[in-house]
């Protein structure tokens, strides 16, 4: 069983790389998200600063979605999902794979690249620590998450819109604690460590519920 989630989690991330929506595509697309938005700010640099977190963030959020829709779809498409059903593996452990394959192609990225694109959003040095740890707690809530949705749009030809349609409601929690516990980190007075554990709560728990969902959308599906 291992060796065969081991095997697939290598076969998702060679397709995720290779089709699109993986590290290059999804670290450009939170470069342009990061650098449009301080336009429209202006040259408040004081004002920049406060909301490079809450930028970051949406940027980590849009860039995660982009690929998600293509998470199970490509597998519907060509039969895999039904050999892979049928292969004696647990669904929500594929589904687990599947994700995190998706989380480390393009979730893991943004969190290098995060501290790089803080000084487009002015973070001072201090904080920009407080953002990557932040971002790699949250992101994969944010993937296991979508995952549910793309589950739901997988036998769709164009379920993007719709898949970012019934997740963006569902990630609003992680973007207020992982926001609160980045600014607390840089502005305070608020402490650290309570937003910060709450979003390590919603992470676990959008892995087990994500999971479970994404599952019981594709079982649906595939009888």
């Amino acid at each position: 069983m291992t060796g065969a989630l081991t095997a697939l989690l290598r076969r998702e991330l060679r397709l995720a790389l290779r089709v699109g929506g993986g590290a290059p595509i999804g670290v450009v697309f939170f470069l342009t998200v990061v650098t449009v938005i301080p336009f429209g700010v202006g040259p408040d640099l004081n004002l920049l600063a406060r909301m490079g977190p809450a930028i970051l963030w949406i940027g980590a959020l849009l860039a995660t979605l982009l690929g998600l829709d293509r998470l199970f779809q490509a597998d519907q498409d060509d039969g895999s999902l039904d050999l892979l059903h049928v292969s004696g593996m647990p669904l929500e452990a594929i589904v687990a794979v599947k994700a995190f394959a998706h989380w480390l192609a393009t979730g893991l990225p943004l969190v290098i690249a995060a501290p790089i694109l803080g000084i487009f959003v002015n973070l001072p040095f201090e904080g920009v620590g407080a953002v990557a740890l932040t971002l790699l707690v949250g992101t994969p809530a944010l993937t296991f998450l979508g995952a549910i949705g793309a589950a739901l749009t997988a036998t769709l030809k164009r379920g993007g819109l719709l898949l970012s349609v019934l997740i963006l409601p569902l990630t609003i929690p992680v973007l207020i604690f992982g926001v609160s516990a980045a600014n607390a980190a840089i502005v305070g007075p608020a402490p650290f460590l309570p937003p910060f554990l709450i979003l390590c709560a919603l992470s676990l728990f959008s892995l087990v519920f994500g999971s479970l969902a994404a599952a019981w959308a594709l079982r649906i599906g595939l009888e």
